[in-house]
């Protein structure tokens, strides 16, 4: 078991994070929502790989009530979270999705994952056969302020296992390097709406609202607080 592997495999990560993060999955379902609609994106068949507590799915069913759903995590603990979803009618399997799965969605959903992966690039590759289009969430952990404090960065590397960073702009370069076609992204303006803020976070937020009047995507790198949803489809 690699290092990496091993904080979802063992208890590590439900030990750091016992409620899963599910207080987020109503507001990442909304910008699902949201990004989707933009692109004119209708979908019948929906999964989540690194699905989580499964909140997002639950979540989608409000927007999607005709649509499949289905979530695949290999992390065992998660499980403990999936009773009453799964009497939703919501498909929940605890595995490796590469392995496991064998449909084709009209979309696939990676929020919070590609930062956790050994090698982003080959995974999200590696999702081309079972979907043309993917909504991927981006916590966009770099900026000038974190950089420089460095213990943001530390903070979400120990805590929840980012091993990788990224900008809007490297994240937009990132799908560019995987051969993706970006058809709609949005700032998800987390540092004002996301429910698991920071007090440092809210006390920030009137010098936020100050500089994002001028350049938002300038203000944003040097003081950071931002999420990017996007969906992009393979060329």
């Amino acid at each position: 078991m690699n290092v990496i592997n091993k904080r979802y495999l063992s208890r590590d990560y439900l030990n750091n994070n016992p409620s899963w993060d599910v207080e987020d999955s109503p507001w990442k379902a909304m910008h699902v929502e949201k990004t989707l609609a933009a692109a004119d994106i209708n979908p019948k068949l929906i999964c989540e790989v690194g699905c989580g507590a499964g909140g997002v799915l639950s979540s989608l069913k409000g927007y999607y009530p005709g649509v499949k759903l289905s979530g695949y995590d290999i992390a065992p603990d998660a499980e403990k979270f999936w009773h009453k979803i799964r009497e939703e009618g919501i498909d929940l399997y605890v595995g490796d999705f590469f392995s496991l799965n064998k449909t084709k969605y009209d979309v696939v959903l990676l929020l919070d994952v590609l930062e956790h992966i050994s090698d982003p690039h080959q995974f999200l590759s590696n999702i081309k056969p079972f979907s043309e289009h993917v909504v991927i969430h981006f916590p966009l952990d770099l900026s000038v302020l974190s950089v420089l404090r460095e213990s943001p960065l530390l903070h979400v590397r120990r805590k929840v296992g980012h091993i990788h960073f990224f900008t809007k702009g490297l994240a937009l370069e990132f799908l560019d390097e995987c051969d993706m076609e970006i058809l709609a992204w949005n700032y998800t303006n987390a540092a004002f709406s996301a429910p698991q803020r920071s007090v440092k976070t809210k006390l920030m937020g009137m010098l936020r609202k100050f500089i994002y009047l001028f350049n938002k995507d300038a203000g944003v790198r040097l003081i950071g607080g931002e999420t990017l949803m996007v969906v992009a489809k393979f060329k």
